[in-house]
């Protein structure tokens, strides 16, 4: 059904798209956590840096990474030089961009998971001796995992359709680089590749829609186990 090409395109954006969920995971909960049970200096500040890929326009993404981790950027720079890491033009990049446009979206769901659980239940646990590393493991991390998966898998449906940050930082490269939004929008300036786009559309909106599904019914989890609590 597909051809080789094209099972390239699909294997490179799940590759992508999972690498960019497994590097993000433990941040986007670590600011989720950090925001839904600390008041700090900056709260805000750091609230809207998270979600700042959400408001601005994704090519204004994909150029800040490139001034950021290009070749002369500072990060980009130090990472070549140092550490041999080369992220523009690689599909390492394209993780990165991927994993930035996701993250907001991880936090939110999280951040609501976390809030959910009654603070009460922690407060009991402490003051039968329990330390706070512990009552947040036993606790705290179990109840918000249905918010985690949640998270995780809106932020793999924002990874398959990401483009604008992608093709501003890393190109369409082929078999590096192009992803599946990439690998459309290379097929719609193509004569005669009409069922080549629908293809690969269907594949996107198909892997998109299973996404968004397992999240709802995640969400939905979330939910009737905070009211139960």
């Amino acid at each position: 059904m597909f051809s080789a090409t094209e099972w390239t395109i699909i294997a490179l954006s799940l590759r992508v798209s999972l690498v960019a969920i497994a590097l993000t995971l433990p941040l986007a909960y670590a600011l989720a956590w950090l925001l839904a049970r600390r008041s700090f200096p900056g709260k805000l500040l750091l609230d809207a840096a998270i979600h700042l890929p959400l408001v601005v326009p994704p090519v204004v993404t994909g150029w800040l990474l490139l001034l950021t981790f290009g070749r002369n950027g500072v990060l980009g720079n130090w990472l070549e030089t140092q550490l041999g890491i080369t992220l523009m033009f690689r599909w390492t990049g394209a993780a990165l961009a991927a994993a930035i446009m996701a993250l907001p979206l991880m936090v939110r769901a999280m951040r609501l998971s976390i809030e959910n659980v009654d603070r009460r239940l922690i407060h009991a646990a402490r003051s039968l001796g329990a330390s706070r590393f512990h009552a947040f493991r036993t606790i705290t991390l179990p109840l918000s995992i249905p918010g985690i998966l949640a998270g995780a898998v809106l932020g793999f449906a924002r990874s398959i359709g990401e483009f604008g940050a992608t093709i501003t930082f890393v190109s369409n490269i082929p078999g590096e680089t192009r992803t599946l939004p990439l690998a459309i929008y290379t097929g719609l300036q193509v004569p005669g590749s009409e069922m080549a786009v629908t293809r690969l559309a269907l594949i996107s909106v198909a892997l998109s829609v299973g996404a968004l599904l397992f999240s709802e019914v995640m969400m939905r989890k979330a939910g009737r186990d905070a009211h139960v609590l």
